[in-house]
């Protein structure tokens, strides 16, 4: 499973999680005691400061033709992918979009990808 984003340890588990505040919104899939329903198969609860163990930013990382990238999302067997190597010039050579201002983004097989590797932030 590819993460970006916030998380939140509760109770013993992690969750998908957003500040709001000093508060913090976690996410569940399923119905769960404690936790309200916002549309179909999602349902979500807010923890006082008080209430939970850690708040993190966990960000997958890997290696693609040689270059540092973060990954941003998967489907099927490729992953969307950002360059974070900070240099225009190689983000060029290695055929990526430049999504924003520097910004340089583009889909990489999974089969191509190394060093796979989730960073707590």
């Amino acid at each position: 499973m590819m993460r970006d984003g916030y998380v939140v340890a509760w109770q013993g588990r992690e969750y998908d999680a957003s500040p709001d505040g000093d508060n913090v919104r976690i996410y569940h899939s399923d119905p769960v005691d404690g936790f309200d329903e916002v549309r179909p198969g999602r349902y979500v609860r807010v923890l006082t400061p008080e209430e939970y163990d850690e708040l993190i930013y966990v960000r997958t990382t890997c290696t693609w033709r040689g270059a540092p990238f973060i990954v941003l999302a998967e489907a099927n067997s490729w992953l969307r992918v950002e360059y974070a190597g900070g240099r225009a010039p190689i983000a060029r050579q290695l055929g990526l979009e430049e999504f924003d201002f520097g910004v340089y983004q583009g889909w990489a097989p999974l089969h191509e990808v190394s060093d796979l590797s989730e960073q707590r932030i």
